[in-house]
C-alpha cells in the first residue's frame, strides 16, 4: 500500500485520492459523497493550533509532523486464546474486534440474539443498512468544525455498527476491542462507530483501545450514539494503548426525550491523547453523567474535552474528572456546559479533581458555563493538590510504610471514579491496572 505522508494539507488529499480509488467498487454513491465532503472541509479547516479556543492547550505538531500510512489488516498471529491476555477477565459479552481498524470475524464473537439486533462491521452495514446508515451516520458529529471529524469522514471505511431495536434490554455488554499491532513504519486509523439504541431499549457498550506493541501510530476515532426515548445506555471509552501512540476520540451522543446515558472514560496510554466528548440532550427530561479518570506520567499528554449540550428543558447533567498526573505529562479538562434558550429547569454540574505528583507535571483546567436560559441551576468546579501530608503522617504513625500510605492514599482518590463503574469485571480489571502502576513506582515520585 501507498504511504500516506501525513505533514501538509496537500498530502492529505493526495493520500484521500489514492484511497478512493481504491474504494469506489463496492461503495454506495452516497458515502462518496460523503466522504468528499470529509476531505473537502478538512482542506478549509486544516489542522487545529493553540491560537484555535478549543487547543490552546494541546499542540498537535507531534501528530502532523509524522508521516504515516493507512493501516493494513494485518497479518497478526492472534487467536482467541491469546487474546484473552489483552482483555478483561470474566467478562461475559458479545465481542467485535477489530485489527488495525478492520474487523476480524475469526477474534469476534456474538453470544446472544434478539429479534431486529443487528452487530458486526460497519464496512458490511454500508452495503445492507443503507436506510438506517442514511439516516444517522455522519449526522451528529459536526465534520464543518473540527478537522479530525472531517478526516475521519474523508477515510470513513470500518469500524462497528450496533442497532438495538425497539424494547431490546440487553442482559450482556457489547465490547468493542480495536488492536493495533506492530508495523514498520507510523500507521493511521479512522475507526467509525455507530451505534443506534431504539426507543425504550437498555444496552452497555465498551469501547477499548490496546496495542500489541509499543509502536507510533495514531487512531483517530469517532463513535455517533443515537439514544431513543426512555432508553438507557452505559458506554465505556477506555485507551490503554502504546506511551508512543496518538489517539484522538470523538464520542457523540444524541439523547431524546427521557433517556439516560451514563459514560466512563478510563485514559492510561498514548503519547498525546484528546478525548472529546459531546452528549446532546435534544430530548425534554433527558440525563447524563460522564465520569473520567486520567493518569499521564512521563511526558504524556492527555486533553479532555467536554461539550455538554442543554438544549430542551428539565435535563440533568452530571461530570466529575479525576486526573493523577506524574513525572512531566500534562494534563487538560477543558469542560464546556452550553444551556440553549429552551433549556428551563436545566441542572448540571461539573467538577474536576487533580494530584500532581511531582513537581514537573502540570494540568491545565478550565471549567466553563455557558447559559442562554434564565431557570437554571448550574455549578462547577476544579481543585489541583499534592498527597495530604498529614494522611501520609497518619498511616505511618499505624506502622504503614510511606510507599505503601501513597499507593492507598492514590487509591482512595481514583476509587470515586472506579466505583461507579457497574461491569464488575471492568471495575476490577482497572483496578488492577491502577494498582499495579501505582505499586510499581509509576506514579511515587516524592511530592513531600
Amino acid at each position: 500500500m501507498d504511504t500516506i505522508v501525513m505533514q501538509s494539507k496537500e498530502s492529505y488529499l493526495e493520500g484521500f485520492e489514492r484511497f478512493e480509488k481504491g474504494s469506489l467498487i463496492n461503495d454506495p454513491t452516497w458515502l462518496r459523497s460523503i466522504r468528499r465532503a470529509g476531505i473537502s472541509r478538512f482542506f478549509e479547516l486544516g489542522f487545529p493550533t493553540i491560537q484555535d479556543e478549543d487547543w490552546r492547550f494541546t499542540n498537535v505538531g507531534p501528530i502532523t509532523r509524522t508521516p504515516f500510512k493507512l493501516a493494513e489488516n494485518g497479518h497478526e498471529k492472534l487467536d482467541s486464546k491469546e487474546l484473552e491476555r489483552y482483555t478483561f477477565s470474566g467478562l461475559e459479552c458479545t465481542r467485535l474486534v477489530f485489527l488495525n481498524g478492520q474487523y476480524s470475524p475469526s477474534l469476534s464473537s456474538i453470544r446472544f440474539s434478539v429479534d431486529g439486533l443487528k452487530l458486526g462491521s460497519l464496512s458490511r452495514a454500508l452495503t445492507v443498512e443503507g436506510d438506517v446508515l442514511d439516516e444517522h451516520l455522519a449526522q451528529y458529529a459536526d465534520f464543518q468544525r473540527d478537522a479530525f471529524l472531517a478526516l475521519n469522514t474523508a477515510f470513513l471505511k470500518d469500524g462497528a455498527f450496533i442497532y438495538i431495536p425497539n424494547g431490546a434490554v440487553l442482559k450482556e455488554p457489547i465490547y468493542i476491542l480495536y488492536i493495533s499491532s506492530s508495523a514498520s513504519s507510523p500507521t493511521i486509523t479512522h475507526p467509525r462507530n455507530l451505534i443506534v439504541l431504539e426507543d425504550n431499549s437498555q444496552a452497555t457498550i465498551i469501547e477499548d483501545y490496546i496495542s500489541l506493541g509499543e509502536d507510533v501510530y495514531f487512531s483517530n476515532s469517532i463513535s455517533e450514539v443515537v439514544v431513543g426515548e426512555n432508553s438507557v445506555l452505559s458506554h465505556y471509552m477506555i485507551e490503554r494503548e502504546s506511551k508512543k501512540a496518538f489517539n484522538v476520540s470523538t464520542i457523540r451522543f444524541q439523547q431524546s426525550r427521557s433517556s439516560n446515558v451514563t459514560l466512563h472514560s478510563v485514559l492510561l496510554g498514548g503519547a498525546l491523547v484528546r478525548s472529546n466528548v459531546h452528549p446532546v440532550m435534544a430530548g425534554e427530561g433527558s440525563e447524563c453523567m460522564i465520569n473520567g479518570l486520567f493518569m499521564p506520567t512521563g511526558r504524556q499528554h492527555m486533553d479532555n474535552y467536554m461539550r455538554v449540550e442543554h438544549a430542551s428543558p428539565h435535563c440533568d447533567s452530571r461530570q466529575l474528572y479525576k486526573g493523577i498526573l506524574d513525572g512531566r505529562s500534562h494534563g487538560v479538562f477543558h469542560g464546556r456546559i452550553i444551556v440553549h434558550k429552551d433549556a428551563q429547569k436545566t441542572d448540571a454540574k461539573q467538577t474536576n479533581k487533580n494530584l500532581l505528583l511531582s513537581d514537573e507535571a502540570q494540568i491545565d483546567t478550565k471549567p466553563q458555563l455557558e447559559i442562554y436560559a434564565d431557570d437554571v441551576k448550574c455549578t462547577h468546579g476544579a481543585t489541583i493538590g499534592q498527597i495530604d501530608r498529614n494522611a501520609i503522617f497518619y498511616l505511618r504513625s499505624r506502622g504503614i510504610d510511606e510507599g505503601t500510605s501513597r499507593v492507598l492514599l492514590l487509591l482512595a482518590f481514583a476509587s470515586e471514579s472506579l466505583e461507579r463503574m457497574k461491569v464488575e469485571p471492568i471495575r476490577k480489571g482497572l483496578e488492577g491496572i491502577v494498582t499495579d502502576r501505582f505499586a510499581q513506582g509509576k506514579h511515587l515520585e516524592s511530592v513531600l
